[in-house]
């Protein structure tokens, strides 16, 4: 009796502690003040799994995160005793946080820190509590080492090779291969099983192998561990030929007795297996026998979960995703083939470690509030629930008179200050463990507004408004509203207060003007605040404008008179065919209405008036119809244009019914167009009065027709007459007719559930229309739960068209569904919707990033997936952030512009290549996880460097012709030189239109930026391929031709009368503003660029400089647009689009070397730029010009005879194109004449020759008489003249240009005597015994920079090279001078 007496008490304070009434837990907003102020126990906010598995070769992190205020300390805890880490040296705590670091820079081995850690975050009001995490080391033994013995089958006989990979942690993942890395072929007859081993349901002769091996891949340390192989040798009973296989017949015609099915695995009739929930269950059933048996799947009692189940293994392997108790039972596997089946049994049981029902939450109470703490937890078997506080077992703290233990829930009652505290719940089985912490804080806090103060709010008259009114405090104020400080609260009738502060005003009057005041009082004190409301007239128009037909010449007035509130200002803004109508001097607006004057065919389309104040605005329009003028004739005056209808008259209602009534009425005159269509309107009194809609359009030849109405409104409806003129004016309203209420048809639509908060839930959908609502009094039934927990539905009945659901777990799935209902009835339920809670950040980064396979410009990277379940939401994507740190090249300056590249993948160890990566630099990386609305934190920092690569093409490429006879060349280092530069290396050869000669190849010193190039013939031109070379080879080409002596190749004029002198080449520029053209422009403008790009081929991106000269003429001026740099190399992945942007009707207009090219967009004028891409047809050659002048373009430069391929596409939106435009250029008329066939030059030469031959004879004789002159004294004498002669021509402006800019037309060698010579300038004679033959032809006969001679006079030839060697050079005067000499 007197223990039953005790249940009985115990049971009745039980139900008296559940009676008490309990506050609903304060949200504390996130007002920075607030925060500020808030005195809160520590949370744990991240933490390393439960299960944690290490790489050895890596230092250990154990994370343990938590906040609070004021900041929490942090104490670890290893195998359940104290963690004293001071008195480790290799173990460290980060600064403000509690994750530990363990290294092993300095000795030690991380098998000695294995073991269970708890991290305890502390603060003055509680201690939080991590998991016990269970660190391990990951491990990778070898394969033990074994001598395996042949094995031998007969053919048609099963066969088990077994694998026994060594145990790991984690398990290895095993495969079979051949010796030479090809995986073994498996099929319905061959495969893997669930434990390694490989199976043969019966053996051919074509498994007879030598290299049957099994492979261990381990995950953690990513190496393959071999066994040793296997040979097979098959025994047939009569002779094999490989040759006669067959895969129908795998045994070639030979008689191989069949077998029956049996299992190999596994074995007997029947087995079991365990499974735990919401992992996968593999089931598998291995069959032998010849012929190979099939194999099938069946469940005892009911059917396989569809949606679940994957047959896998050529149907021998059973797959369950997601295992649930429903999914215990007895599977069947039955093996068949046409000698017998046999059947194997598997007894499925799942078992559950502990998953939450209903997780505590965190409960912030004021004092004397009621509050409790609720844990529920499921698993198989139950789990066991026990609370703590502060980390200790709630029986062995100090009782506590405000709480009380009942089970699985903690009753508050009247909680006090300073019973703060973090409560922790631990639910177990024997599969495992749930630990949640949830802190109980009381906080006393007077009452405050949140929002700003006197606030000034407008609203149209008879609109629905709201005034806010945010406070706070603890414990919850009381909050009631006055107007004009007078009176008790406002609260019911047209004013309703809502929980959170608003007050809503139904329908807003003129009396309802004033200051309101908004006041929370509680015991702590008091706070309030005013918003003063202003009630405004609507603005509308009043006299619309109407349409109209008016006769050309005529004049025509649209209306638009508005009425608005006096104290609002106004704008009125007319429109044609919605866009902005400019008034100009000819068409007048006033207050009231538009007038335009002399009307014209322009004139036509439809005008809109727009009245605008600061709160509202309301517009109206018409469409103008502009007829021809009518004729003087009056016989013809009878044949007027057609007109629009008159209105309809004298509607008539008749047919009433519930939702349906028949309207009536007679047709107004035509006016000489038949009407084509009826328009039915409606206008209702209780939602828009005053407002007219369409309801529907009938046929011309109907005046009677059924109107399907809506249930409880009020109607009224007129008709509108429509011909080929336009519509009548609206007919006279109907009378009115009402329909009677009824239930709501529609279901509410776009219902969706989502997480504005990490725990919370937003059940949203579209408000019924007004006409939807069927009836008055309209609200919505909300139902919810949990998905896949099988809990009962919650409910909610609300007016608004949203509900939050508080305190939920991080982004967990919710069944959601909504329903309309009215004082009529109950609408549809809809169709059940899966909804997620709120995302939090995720808490785990990706482990173990590393790269690998690093190139000039790609990398391959590698990391650990994080656990699903700490990404807190949907996942999203991996961000990799990567920057380029610096180049390895000495003194080169790089942009550390921060990228990022987005990745998914679900794999447990994903991997990517980033690619587009600059050579010869160093990179830093890392990456996150992300969700819908957060990134976790960064991964481990990877930093690594780019191999050398072949460099740019050189920053630019000149070229400059200084004289007849050579060319002068200069380049300048590439922006990237991908690596050490080595050097240059310049191919050229002659081209003569499509003719190319034989290439040439010249290689300098990477300090050389410039070379001279004599030409053999001053007609001759070339193609230079200059590039940068490195170690690893050339890099992208710089292509160039000479340009033609008469114009430096670099500027094409257009109008010979404007320009008159040619100016060398600037070097590139930056891009300067577009120029603008002139309206009285009469010549396209003209491009002529020279640079070229390499061909598609090349794998390396590049940047082109195109020095591009534009020249446009006109009647007076000359417009010269300036270089403009187009980069092609590295654009941004992330291409715009605008659309409706187009490029179109590209043509082209050929000449010998240049072309006149001309497309059509509609790009803004003056705002846009172009690319014109040029592709040579016979090496596939790419030229990009961009261009800032609209179309038509003159390109020159180009090759004659050649055949391109030309597309123009944006500068700014790559993506809008052209289509490709093929033509091909003129070939070239070559007007050359051949000197040496010219009868003035002929005779010259014979002249020289003579004089030369007499002053030889006069040399000689004078020397046979003993003269002291020697025999070449004359003749030197004479060449040097000629030299000097020749030296003293006038030559062009560019040539022998100084650094200064001044030009010099002199050469220094008319100051030098002659070297080598030994008679000087002064006539005096010395003794030599020179010949003439020694300075003939002498050297390279190049030129100078400066366009002199040298080598001439300056290399004394041995006699014997000069008489073998005959000269190669250009036909000229000098030199045959020389050769006759």
């Amino acid at each position: 009796m007197l223990g039953q007496g005790r249940h009985t008490a115990l049971a009745l304070v039980s139900l008296l502690l559940l009676s008490l009434r309990e506050a609903t837990p304060i949200e504390v907003p996130q007002d920075p003040k607030i925060q500020q102020d808030l005195k809160q126990p520590p949370t744990i906010v991240k933490q390393s799994v439960k299960d944690y598995i290490v790489d050895p070769r890596d230092n250990i992190i154990i994370e343990c995160e938590a906040k609070g205020n004021p900041v929490p300390t942090f104490s670890w805890r290893r195998n359940g005793k104290f963690f004293n880490i001071g008195k480790d040296p290799r173990v460290t705590m980060r600064k403000r946080s509690g994750t530990l670091e363990i290294g092993f820079r300095s000795g030690g081995r991380p098998e000695d820190y294995e073991g269970e850690y708890q991290c305890f975050a502390t603060n003055d009001f509680g201690v939080a509590l991590s998991n016990k995490i269970l660190l391990r080391v990951s491990k990778a033994p070898l394969w033990p080492k074994e001598v395996l013995e042949p094995v031998v089958v007969t053919e048609g006989s099963p066969l088990v090779l077994t694998c026994n990979p060594p145990p790991g942690l984690p398990p290895p993942f095993t495969f079979w291969m051949s010796s030479a890395m090809n995986p073994i072929s498996q099929d319905k007859r061959v495969s893997t099983g669930l434990n390694g081993d490989l199976y043969f349901s019966n053996v051919v002769a074509q498994d007879a192998h030598t290299d049957y091996s099994c492979n261990a891949r381990f995950l953690f340390t990513h190496t393959i561990q071999q066994k040793n192989p296997f040979t097979l040798k098959v025994l047939t009973k009569e002779p094999y030929n490989e040759t006669s296989y067959n895969a129908t017949d795998p045994y070639g015609g030979r008689k191989v007795s069949e077998s029956t099915p049996t299992f190999l695995s596994p074995s007997g009739s029947e087995s079991s297996k365990i499974v735990q929930r919401d992992e996968q269950l593999l089931l598998e059933c291995i069959a032998a026998g010849l012929p190979t048996p099939t194999v099938k799947w069946f469940k005892k009692g009911g059917d396989l979960p569809g949606n679940k189940v994957k047959f896998q293994n050529f149907n021998k392997t059973l797959k369950i995703i997601s295992v649930s108790e429903e999914d215990a039972g007895e599977y069947v596997c039955m093996a068949n083939s046409h000698l017998g089946s046999i059947r194997h049994s598997i007894f499925v049981q799942v078992k559950a470690a502990p998953y939450w029902l209903d997780k505590p939450t965190d409960l912030v109470l004021a004092p004397d509030e009621n509050g409790r703490l609720v844990c529920r937890a499921n698993g198989n078997p139950k789990p066991n629930i026990q609370w703590l506080i502060n980390g200790q077992p709630i029986d062995t703290s100090p009782a506590n008179p405000s709480r009380q233990v009942l089970g699985d829930t903690i009753l508050f009652r009247s909680v006090q200050m300073g019973s703060s505290a973090v409560y922790q719940c631990n639910a177990s089985n024997q599969h495992g463990y749930l630990l949640s912490n949830a802190f109980v804080s009381v906080l006393d806090m007077p009452p405050r507004m949140l929002g700003p103060k006197n606030q000034l709010i407008k609203v149209i008259e008879n609109n629905r408004t709201f005034l806010d009114c945010p406070f706070f405090g603890s414990p919850l104020p009381e909050l009631r509203w006055f107007k004009n400080g007078q009176g008790s609260g406002l609260d019911g009738g047209q004013y309703r207060v809502y929980i959170n502060g608003t007050l809503e005003i139904k329908r807003a009057r003129t009396e309802d003007e004033g200051t309101y005041t908004c006041v929370a009082n509680s015991i702590l004190g008091s706070a309030e605040n005013q918003v003063r409301l202003e009630v405004k007239a609507q603005t509308r128009i009043v006299r619309f404008p109407e349409h109209q037909s008016a006769i050309r010449g005529s004049t025509a007035r649209f209306n638009c008179k508005v009425k608005s509130d006096p104290s609002l200002p106004v704008t009125v803004t007319w429109t044609k065919d919605d866009k902005a109508l400019y008034l100009g001097w000819r068409l007048r607006k006033d207050d009231e209405s538009l007038t335009i004057p002399n009307v014209n065919e322009g004139d036509e389309g439809t005008y809109t008036c727009t009245v605008k104040s600061e709160i509202d605005q309301d517009s109206a329009s018409a469409r103008l119809t502009v007829l021809e003028e009518a004729s003087l004739n009056p016989s013809l005056s009878s044949a007027l244009p057609p007109d629009r209808p008159d209105p309809p008259i004298d509607l008539d209602l008749s047919d009433p019914a519930a939702r349906s009534v028949r309207l009536t009425w007679i047709p107004g005159n035509d006016h000489r167009s038949v009407i084509t269509e009826f328009l039915v309107q409606f206008e209702e009194d209780r939602w828009e009065p005053g407002r007219w809609q369409n309801l529907s359009t009938y046929p011309g030849d109907l005046n009677s027709v059924i109107l399907q109405l809506a249930p409880f409104v009020n109607y009224q409806f007129r008709v509108i007459a429509i011909n080929s003129v336009g519509q009548s004016q609206p007919s006279r309203p109907s009378p009115r007719y009402k329909t009677s209420g009824a239930a709501p048809d529609v279901i509410p639509r776009g219902l969706r559930g989502w997480g504005s908060k990490k725990d919370n839930m937003e059940i949203t959908w579209e408000p019924l229309l007004d006409l939807e609502r069927n009836g008055p009094n309209l609200q919505y039934n909300v139902w919810w739960r949990r998905k896949d927990v099988g809990e009962e539905w919650s409910n909610v009945t609300t007016e608004g068209s949203k509900h939050i659901i508080h305190n939920t777990e991080t982004y967990v799935p919710y069944e959601i569904k909504v329903q309309a209902r009215n004082e009529f009835g109950q609408g549809p339920e809809s169709n059940v919707v899966i909804g997620y809670s709120g995302e939090d950040k995720p808490t785990d980064a990706p482990t173990d990033f590393r790269v690998s396979k690093v190139d000039s410009t790609k990398a391959n990277i590698h990391w650990k997936s994080v656990d699903p379940n700490s990404v807190q939401g949907e996942f999203k994507e991996y961000k990799l952030y990567y920057w380029r740190e610096s180049s390895i090249v000495p003194g080169l300056m790089v942009s550390k512009e921060n990228k990022t590249k987005g990745i998914y993948s679900t794999t447990s160890e994903p991997s990517g290549i980033l690619s587009d990566l600059v050579p010869y630099s160093k990179y830093k990386m890392f990456i996150v996880v992300a969700n819908r609305h957060f990134e976790g934190p960064p991964s481990n920092t990877v930093e690594f460097s780019t191999k050398e690569g072949v460099p740019d093409a050189p920053r630019f490429f000149r070229i400059n012709r200084r004289s007849f006879d050579t060319i002068y060349l200069e380049w300048d280092k590439p922006l990237e030189p991908n690596g050490i530069l080595t050097g240059y290396q310049l191919k050229y050869q002659t081209v003569n239109g499509s003719r190319v000669g034989r290439q040439q190849l010249e290689t300098f010193l990477p300090n050389m930026t410039d070379f001279t190039l004599r030409l053999p013939d001053r007609s001759t031109r070339f193609k230079f391929l200059l590039s940068a070379l490195t170690q690893v080879g050339a890099g992208e080409v710089f292509a160039e031709e000479s340009p033609h002596f008469t114009n430096e190749g670099l500027v094409n004029l257009t109008d010979t009368s404007v320009a008159s002198t040619f100016t060398p080449t600037p070097p590139p520029l930056a891009s300067l503003p577009p120029t603008t053209m002139a309206p009285t422009t009469i010549a396209p403008t003209t491009i002529s660029t020279s640079t070229t790009t390499t061909p598609k081929a090349t794998t390396s991106p590049s940047t082109t400089t195109t020095p591009t000269t534009a020249t446009t003429a006109t009647e007076a001026t000359t417009t010269t647009t300036p270089p403009v740099l187009v980069t092609t190399r590295r654009t941004d992945q992330n291409v715009l689009v605008v659309p409706g942007q187009k490029i179109w009707d590209l043509t082209v207009e050929p000449n010998s070397n240049y072309a006149n090219v001309s497309w059509r967009h509609n790009f803004p004028a003056g705002s846009s730029e172009f690319v014109l891409e040029f592709t040579l047809d016979s090496n596939n050659t790419e030229r990009t010009v961009r261009v800032t002048q609209q179309p038509p373009i003159r390109v020159a430069d180009l090759i004659a005879g050649a055949a391109y391929r030309l597309r123009v596409y944006s500068h700014e939106f790559n993506s809008i194109s052209s289509n490709y435009f093929n033509f091909k250029t003129q070939a070239a008329y070559i007007d050359q004449v051949d000197i040496a066939t010219q009868g003035w030059f002929i005779g010259l030469m014979c002249a020289i020759a003579l004089i030369i031959l007499i002053l030889l004879i006069v040399c000689f004789i004078k020397r046979s008489r003993g003269g002291k002159y020697p025999g070449g004294c004359c003749v030197t004498g004479f060449a040097k003249y000629l030299v000097r002669d020749k030296k003293d021509l006038p030559l062009d402006s560019v040539d022998h240009k100084d650094q200064d800019g001044s030009f010099d037309y002199h050469s220094d060698e008319d100051n030098k005597p002659l070297q080598g010579s030994q008679t000087s300038l002064d006539g005096n004679v010395k003794e030599s015994d020179d010949s003439l033959v020694d300075y003939g032809e002498g050297g390279d006969g190049q030129f100078n920079e400066d366009g002199s001679f040298i080598g001439q006079y300056t290399v004394k030839k041995d006699k014997d090279e000069t008489e073998g060697n005959e000269s190669s050079e250009a036909t000229s005067p000098v030199n045959a001078i020389y050769s006759l000499a």
